[in-house]
């Protein structure tokens, strides 16, 4: 059963996520994603994640179908025009890359290339409805294709920013198959989060499979960045102060995230473990979460 599949027939999910190479040594990252495997429904490949240049998430993404994977390519709409964007994902479609995330981008002031030109020609609301114009067998400019994609489609919401909750409603309607979110730490708001999801549907079913995002914390410096730097992103201060006195870091990353997984498991559909290079780790906490 694929990805798709799982997600249509209810299925718990999880999927991961890596970050392909700063340069063409695949080894590395490839062996990540073979370890993680079985415990995996899908891993996401970022897309110049931060406004960092990369290897592409396109090539990537191929690179683990070839391993057995099963990748979700995230495209975002910053660095290409609606050309390339159509091309990239037709490119994905012929690769057999079946499952695709739509992102808008981080804005290249925040990376290493500070003055690169933004493109924005689409938004992530205007590139869904591109992809959903290919599966019926059109471009944007009305051209009839010779053959279609046809992907599980995703979007990403951050629980916490009102603006992006609107958005999301607008996602929905044109069309989603699942949804990741914005690490969680707020129990409660993500609650109040998933009672308002839940209102939104085609005819107002709850239907749109959730992948609540969890993120393991590294350090103390991590999550004050995080605090200060990403929208709606507020790590509580007794979890910041619970990994800048713990000894052993990675053990109570552990324990934070799976306290988080065991708090809201029952609220969504599945979880996306953004795990930062700690891939090894995930195993462990899908073992005492009791998820795998």
């Amino acid at each position: 059963m694929d990805f798709k599949a799982k997600l249509r027939n209810e299925k718990f999910v999880i999927t991961g996520e890596i970050a392909p190479p700063k340069g063409t040594n695949i080894k590395s990252v490839v062996d990540k994603a073979v370890s993680i495997k079985k415990f995996v429904d899908a891993i996401n490949v970022t897309d110049l994640q931060s406004a960092n240049m990369r290897l592409g998430s396109l090539a990537m993404s191929e690179f683990l179908l070839q391993k057995g994977i099963e990748p979700i390519y995230q495209i975002t709409c910053r660095d290409r025009n609606r050309l390339a964007l159509q091309s990239d994902i037709l490119s994905a479609a012929a690769f057999g890359i079946k499952n695709i995330l739509v992102l808008t981008g981080d804005d290249p002031s925040c990376g290493d290339h500070p003055n690169a030109k933004k493109v924005f020609d689409l938004n992530s609301i205007s590139l869904l409805e591109a992809i959903h114009g290919l599966q019926k067998g059109k471009d944007m400019a009305g051209n009839m294709l010779n053959g279609t994609p046809q992907f599980c489609i995703g979007a990403a919401v951050n629980p916490f920013v009102k603006s992006d909750i609107k958005k999301l409603e607008k996602k929905i309607k044109v069309g989603v198959d699942f949804i990741q979110t914005q690490p969680i730490f707020d129990i409660k708001l993500f609650e109040n989060f998933m009672k308002k999801t839940n209102s939104i549907g085609k005819g107002g079913k709850k239907n749109i499979p959730i992948l609540a995002g969890i993120i393991l914390i590294k350090s103390e410096k991590m999550a004050l960045h995080m605090n200060k730097n990403i929208p709606g992103i507020h790590i509580p201060p007794y979890l910041i102060k619970r990994i800048s006195l713990a000894e052993d870091k990675k053990k109570e990353a552990v324990c934070i995230a799976i306290e988080i997984m065991n708090s809201i498991k029952n609220l969504c559909q599945g979880f996306h473990i953004m795990s930062l290079g700690w891939e090894d780790l995930i195993p462990q906490i899908l073992v005492e979460t009791k998820i795998r």
